[in-house]
Formats: C-alpha cells, sequence, structure tokens
C-alpha cells in the first residue's frame, strides 16, 4: 500500500455482485473513499456468475472462511464501513463490521441476529417474537411433518429454501401432495448461491398485492427511500410471477400503512445502519413480511428510482456512512417523484435456443418505452421462466404521466408469450 493511498479512507464492500451491488464502489469513491472488495467464497456463486463487479479494485481479498484471517487482511486500511452488496454477503459483512468495531469504529448491526437476517424462518419468527404480524411456518423435517402441517393449513402453502436468493425453489402448492414433490426437489440440493440447502421452510401464502419498501439506516434513524408496487401474473406453473415494479408516490393510502410497518420490521431485526429491501404483502387483515434483505436493492432498483427522484438507496447510503450530520437532517424527508417510472420483464413459456424475439420494435414505439436489455441472446439457451434469473428481456419504462406508463405495462402483457419468441431446434 503506498503513502498516498494509506492516508485515504477505505470502506470494505463484500460481494458487489449485480447492477445494484455494482453502483457502490463509484459512489463511495466519488466521495472521497477508496474501495476495497472482499468476496466472501472463494468460488463465485452461480446465480452471480453473468453479473460481475466491473470496478477496477485497487485491493480485492478472498475470504476462505476465517473471520480472523480477512479481518487481519483489511484491518492495515482502517476501513470505516462494512458493507453487504448482496444477500450472500450479509453475514460476513456483520461479522468483519462487528469484529473491526472495537479497532476502526466501523458501525456494525452485530451478529446477534445475522442469521434472522438470512433465514426466512428464524426471520419470520423474529417479527413475530416483537409483536408483529408474520407468516404461519415451520421449518420441515419430514414428509409427514409437512404433510401434517399442510393439511390443518387448508389452503396454498409456500415452500422455499433458508437461504437461497432471486426466488430461486419458490413453489407454489396447492395441495399436501404438492409440497411433498417441492419438499423433495428442494431438499439437500445445492442452490443458486452455491450454499448446499440447510433446510426448507413452509408457509402460508399471503393473499393481496406485494409492495417494495427500500430504506437506509443509521444509528437506528431510518429513511424510506422508494416504495414498489410489483406487477404479477400465474405462468409456467408459478401462481405470483413477478412481470413488472412499478414506483409509488411517497404518501398514500396504502404507503401509510406500509412504512410504519417496514420500520418495525428493520428494528425487530436490529438493522440499525445501512441498507435494506423489505418485501411486504398487504393481506385484507394488513401489512405482512414476505423476507427482508438487509443490502440495497436488487433489480436495479436504486438505478430506476434515481432517475425518477433524483436520488437513490446509494446515494443515501453514502451519506449514512460519510457524511451523517447530512442523512440526520435530511432523513425522514418525502421523496417526489419527476416522472413515473417501471421496469418490466418477458415471460419465456418454453425453453429451446432462441433464433430471434418477434416484436421489439412494437415495444420500442411504446410511449414510455426507455431502455430494453436482452438478458438471452438469439443463439443463446432460454429457459422457461419461472423465477428471477431466468427472465429473457428485462425493459425500462418511464413517462411524467402515469396512466400512460400503466397502460403499456399491460400492453407488454399483450406483445409476449408463445408468439414473441422464435426457437430453433438446436440442443
Amino acid at each position: 500500500m503506498s503513502i498516498h493511498e494509506s492516508r485515504r479512507q477505505h470502506l470494505v464492500l463484500v460481494d458487489t455482485y449485480g447492477p445494484s451491488a455494482s453502483r457502490l464502489a463509484p459512489a463511495f469513491q466519488a466521495a472521497g473513499y477508496l474501495p476495497i472488495r472482499v468476496q466472501s467464497t472463494p468460488e463465485t456463486p452461480r446465480l452471480y456468475r453473468n453479473c460481475p463487479d466491473p470496478f477496477r479494485y485497487t485491493f480485492e481479498f478472498i475470504h476462505r472462511g476465517s473471520v480472523a484471517e480477512t479481518v487481519n487482511a483489511i484491518l492495515p486500511f482502517h476501513p470505516v464501513a462494512v458493507i453487504a452488496g448482496c444477500d450472500h454477503g450479509v453475514e460476513l459483512a456483520d461479522a468483519l463490521s462487528e469484529a473491526l468495531h472495537p479497532l476502526t469504529g466501523a458501525p456494525t448491526n452485530g451478529t446477534a441476529l445475522s442469521a434472522a437476517r438470512r433465514d426466512k424462518y428464524l426471520m419470520i419468527e423474529r417479527i413475530k417474537e416483537c409483536g408483529l404480524r408474520g407468516a404461519r411456518q415451520i421449518t420441515v423435517h419430514s414428509e409427514d411433518q409437512l404433510w401434517e402441517w399442510h393439511t390443518r393449513l387448508g389452503g396454498m402453502a409456500i415452500l422455499k429454501p433458508l437461504r437461497s436468493a432471486a426466488n430461486d425453489g419458490v413453489s407454489w402448492c396447492r395441495t399436501p401432495e404438492d409440497s411433498i414433490r417441492a419438499f423433495r426437489r428442494l431438499n439437500g440440493r445445492t442452490n443458486v448461491v452455491n450454499l448446499p440447502n440447510d433446510g426448507v421452510v413452509a408457509q402460508e401464502y399471503l393473499i393481496g398485492a406485494e409492495y417494495l419498501v427500500n430504506t437506509v439506516s443509521r444509528e437506528g434513524l431510518h429513511h424510506v427511500c422508494d416504495i414498489w408496487k410489483t406487477h404479477r401474473i400465474s405462468a409456467n406453473g408459478v401462481a405470483d410471477l413477478v412481470v413488472a415494479c412499478h414506483l409509488l408516490p411517497f404518501r398514500g393510502e396504502v404507503q401509510d400503512r406500509l412504512v410504519p410497518y417496514a420500520l418495525d420490521v428493520l428494528d425487530a431485526l436490529d438493522i440499525r445502519y445501512g441498507a435494506a429491501h423489505i418485501e411486504i404483502k398487504m393481506t385484507p387483515d394488513g401489512p405482512c413480511l414476505v423476507e427482508v434483505g438487509a443490502r440495497v436493492a436488487g433489480q436495479d432498483l436504486p438505478g430506476y428510482t434515481a432517475m425518477a427522484t433524483g436520488e437513490s438507496q446509494i446515494e443515501w447510503l453514502v451519506d449514512a456512512y460519510t457524511d451523517p450530520d447530512r442523512f440526520r437532517q435530511r432523513h425522514g424527508r418525502p421523496y417526489e417523484l419527476v416522472r413515473s417510472v417501471a421496469w418490466a420483464l418477458m415471460v419465456a413459456p418454453r425453453s429451446g435456443v432462441l433464433a430471434c424475439y418477434r416484436g421489439l420494435d412494437a415495444i420500442k414505439a411504446l410511449e414510455s418505452f426507455y431502455e430494453m436489455r436482452l438478458l438471452v441472446q438469439p443463439g443463446q439457451r432460454l429457459h422457461r421462466t419461472i423465477d428471477d434469473s431466468t427472465y429473457p428481456v428485462s425493459l425500462t419504462l418511464m413517462h411524467e404521466v402515469d396512466e400512460i406508463l400503466l397502460r403499456d405495462l399491460a400492453t407488454l402483457r399483450y406483445l409476449d408469450g408463445e408468439g414473441f419468441y422464435e426457437l430453433t431446434d438446436g440442443p
């Protein structure tokens, strides 16, 4: 480390995979900080192999299982913070920040509730212990136990891995037989973040629209950066497949019920520092947590939010760690929409080798069309869309008039389907 670099303030970013996390290093660098990257596992998780962080880090380290060794590697830089870029890095970020806190003063959420910030069963049990509404659920230990529980439940159940990501393995089960089949698929397999599934959780299916609340916290003060409503369809055997996400105004009848609940969830999970992504169903009985990520929102929601409001979780996160006085003075202020923004996704109905997309010109002609990303290129293998890792096309819509944008979101569903994809007989 050169003398010049030693005089700069550093911070640690853990597992900066994906478009949202990739925004962190440039933002902190612009604020005068030198980011250091830590990778929590020697091997890049399968989910993130096609979305590396393009930032050129001067210093990068691979965590090989010993927190003490990784702390010793980064301690000479006296990092002022440790921040997780995605779910996969949350627990290591907690452990590193806790170990560094007495040495460098780095803020930390601690490790006491680290598991509850990742394990989907412990997460829901924790908020219920704190008096918040949470889904009925069990950790599945046997097929007989699952059968009996689903029979008593009397409705649809959701089965999912305890620690995966990107909706990997999430299964909608109408009958006990469906639940047993889902459990057999999930139990013991390796998930998309390269973890052997250490368990399966079964939860009641929550009826209602799903919303996303994205926040940044400093010393237990929480700021709401953006609130989104998800649009969903039933397709390819998935009951609630996300096809769009639409940024809402800060105020509204639903928002005014979501936000207090979301902030109580942060307190229950002791998320006092950093970003959080909170998924909530608004049921007939009120808000109920789906899950929380103690990191910035994925799918580049920060980028879309900045287009609509002028700033996002990224800017607020930089303030929280580098200018706490400014954060304290500004936190809690409602954001204002300059324009309506949504991101949308196309849904492949079957798998095969993609020859071409039909209808791209019609999409580009939509009045609110802004940007398109082909996640699967012609000549590549197209997978039937069942989760966040199998969408073929991502779109950004933007317009000054909200109704125009909503009309175009609906038009995308008309354009999508069997006729949108031309497949070849390739392998």
